[in-house]
């Protein structure tokens, strides 16, 4: 039995190498995790701190947009509130437009005998200046006939007979007067 505690004490000993071994290689694999965990924490560093560049740059490229976007909408609004007093002056021309032709057409119905009246004088007077015009140029040509008959002392040859009905041809002169209301 003596013989059973050096045997013992070599398991023992063999027991606790081989757990230190066991042990050592354990640790030698967690120490290569954590240094590959160690550089991809470096390599995600390094990452992260690109994107806080990029994303601080943005951040300004943002606010710069944001304060551009502010004033251009301010410059808008002025132009939005031009435009609304346009429209505003419109509506109130319009407005306006709309009273003065319901003006106009309140008086000329008001006043449609009248206006016929006036319109009837006023052909009748167009008339009579036509006739009147036409009378001047017959006496002028009748005045340049004679003038050319005297020279030749044959007025009743050359005057046609019905020179006055040619000439007078279309006279609705007292028609129009009894139409406008001057002749009975």
């Amino acid at each position: 039995m003596d013989w059973i505690l050096p045997i013992a004490g070599i398991i023992a000993a063999v027991a606790f190498l081989v757990i230190c071994v066991v042990l050592a290689l354990f640790l030698m694999q967690l120490l290569k995790t954590v240094k590959g965990i160690n550089e991809t924490l470096d390599g995600i560093q390094g990452q992260i701190q690109g994107i806080t560049r990029e994303s601080t740059d943005l951040l300004h490229k943002a606010n710069r947009l944001t304060e551009d976007i502010q004033d251009k909408s301010l410059r808008l609004n002025s132009v939005v509130d031009a435009v609304k007093g346009v429209g505003d002056s419109v509506q109130t021309l319009n407005t306006s437009v709309d009273r003065v032709t319901n003006s106009i057409t309140h008086n000329i119905s008001q006043n449609e005998d009248k206006i016929s009246q006036v319109i009837q004088w006023s052909n009748v007077a167009m008339e009579v200046a036509d006739k009147w015009q036409l009378r001047r140029d017959r006496r002028s040509n009748v005045s340049s006939y004679k003038s050319d008959i005297n020279s030749s002392n044959d007025f009743e040859t050359q005057v046609p007979k019905n020179y006055n009905e040619k000439t007078t041809q279309g006279d609705n002169l007292d028609e129009d007067k009894i139409g406008a209301g001057l002749k009975k």
